[in-house]
């Protein structure tokens, strides 16, 4: 089977994916051996809207990708390990909070070397749905290893918070800055920072929001720098 084709099957299995977990809304506290209830390191609910965005542009790409399947053939091996690890994800999510942070690593990972070796032509169509998605797992996998620290008893849920948070954005940092395109991929850490602060803001962990407040702002110049280029 052409990649083109197994990209594009899996990308729709991965958008399809939410249907094998209706209302799911992230772990349950009790999933950890120290429940978390309003953990500072994750952002506030409405930024998981965003993949119903990242789902859409994600199955547009594979569709356009079928008329690439030459210029396109670097990115989709990785892209596709990442796809079909995420078609999985839910499910796992609902058993182990371990096991879905190993897995969300791996699909970021496999984002990342996607996003790399996507093609500089049809920019909107191959590496800005891939940076969008490759962002947002950028954070959400300090998130989870946020969640992991704190539900575990390695820290307490302000220090990982702090740890996890400034994990993301020195991540991201280097990520935008090293990729020099995709801006897609800072504008979706942009958003998972903002609503870091947004669900620390007015709390006693006010110093998350001020750092996540400050990554969102040094992401700004390598993304818009990557935009001109």
């Amino acid at each position: 089977m052409p990649l083109a084709i197994l990209v594009l099957i899996l990308s729709v299995a991965f958008a399809a994916s939410p249907l094998l977990v209706p209302g799911f809304g992230g772990f349950d506290p009790n999933q950890f051996p120290i429940p978390q209830d309003s953990p500072p390191v994750q952002p506030a609910g409405y930024a998981f809207s965003i993949w119903g965005l990242i789902y859409l542009w994600l199955v547009a790409s594979a569709l356009f990708g079928l008329k690439r399947p030459v210029e396109w053939a670097a990115m989709h091996p990785a892209l596709a390990v990442s796809l079909a690890i995420g078609a999985t994800w839910l499910p796992v999510a609902m058993l182990s909070p371990v096991w879905a942070a190993i897995l969300i690593w791996a699909m970021l990972i496999t984002a990342l070397i996607a996003l790399f070796r996507a093609p500089a032509v049809d920019a909107p169509w191959a590496s800005w749905p891939l940076g969008l998605y490759a962002g947002w797992l950028s954070a959400a996998s300090c998130v989870s290893l946020g969640l992991l620290a704190a539900g575990y008893g390695w820290m307490d849920q302000r220090t990982a918070a702090y740890v996890f948070v400034g994990l993301a954005i020195v991540l991201a940092l280097g990520v935008q800055s090293l990729l020099n395109r995709a801006p897609t991929y800072g504008l979706a850490v942009i958003w998972a920072l903002i609503a870091v602060a947004v669900q620390n803001w007015g709390t006693g962990t006010t110093g998350v929001a001020w750092l996540a407040l400050a990554g969102a702002v040094l992401m700004v110049l390598p993304m818009i720098r990557s935009a001109r280029l």
